[in-house]
């Protein structure tokens, strides 16, 4: 399979996850199918020989939220963790490193573990500070309203 190839089938599967995460309400085969694309996505985006760490954390990031969305707290934890680990080795900018954190938040409040999603969202915070694209800053500071919400 060719690079290009590789490289539409991660970036059709992330869509179409990013659409399926948008929905209020997933119904069992659709939390499924969110699970195995969004795997698929990761997947091609390894097999894409210029592949990025960003490329890999925003993959990381996007499994985390969707075990988020289907309540599989342990697999949410685990690449929440994944996502932190390889933007911050890869001294990606501030605003993949806060994602991997908002990832880790959102899977600590999913396991009632209050004290190190406080953690987390303090590090988000961090983050969220040194992002200068307005646009992202906004983004971030709405996913972090959202984790506010949850952990009261």
């Amino acid at each position: 399979m060719s690079n290009l190839t590789h490289k539409q089938l991660a970036t059709e599967c992330f869509n179409n996850v990013w659409d399926l995460l948008e929905k209020t309400d997933h119904t069992e085969n659709e939390t499924e199918e969110m699970i195995h694309q969004c795997h698929t996505s990761y997947w091609h985006w390894t097999q894409v020989h210029d592949h990025t760490e960003q490329n890999l954390s925003i993959g990381y990031w996007q499994l985390s939220r969707v075990y988020a969305v289907a309540k599989k707290r342990e697999q949410a934890l685990y690449y929440a963790e994944r996502c932190v680990e390889i933007s911050k080795d890869a001294e990606l900018a501030p605003f993949y490193i806060a994602y991997g954190y908002e990832a880790l938040a959102r899977s600590y409040i999913l396991l009632s573990q209050k004290e190190q999603a406080k953690e987390a969202i303090i590090q988000v915070k961090r983050y969220t500070e040194l992002v200068k694209i307005e646009q992202s800053k906004n983004l971030l500071l709405e996913d972090l309203a959202d984790l506010m919400k949850k952990i009261k």
